[in-house]
């Protein structure tokens, strides 16, 4: 996939997470009410899972992925956790199968060109395979 880059990336990012907050609600239609865990089945396609890992009255981090074997736990990816801002309507990426935290990565707060960038691709990420997740069709049971 080619690297988008855009101008105003902090504006952008915002509006990639407002459309990620919107998407995962189409998704998982009941998703504020989730306390611990929901599947998401599509025909002829690999099982997705939902997984609540913090619940707050404004926040929820949860986390996201797909299993690729018999059994959920052996192969989880891509493992996305997502904090939901419930009250400001976004969700935004905190870490991937591959990628951490960006806390962990970028411990010089003054890098914020590098933080950002980082931010961007998990979150731009998210919001093309919750499209994807969109046009097949997923059902998720609670």
């Amino acid at each position: 996939m080619s690297l988008l880059n855009p101008v105003n990336k902090s504006y952008c990012l915002e509006q990639v997470c407002a459309s990620n907050y919107e998407k995962l609600f189409r998704l998982i239609p009941g998703l504020s009410g989730v306390t611990e865990q929901a599947v998401g089945i599509a025909p002829n396609n690999t099982a997705l899972y939902l997984q609540v890992i913090e619940q707050t009255p404004y926040t929820m981090t949860v986390e996201l992925s797909h299993s690729f074997q018999e059994e959920p736990d052996v192969l989880l990816e891509p493992a996305v956790k997502i904090r939901i801002y419930l009250d400001a309507q976004l969700a935004e990426v905190l870490s991937d199968h591959k990628r951490p935290h960006v806390g962990r990565v970028y411990k010089d707060f003054s890098l914020c060109r590098e933080i950002m960038n980082y931010k961007w691709r998990l979150n731009y990420f998210l919001q093309k395979w919750l499209d994807h997740c969109l046009a097949k069709n997923y059902q998720f049971t609670f």
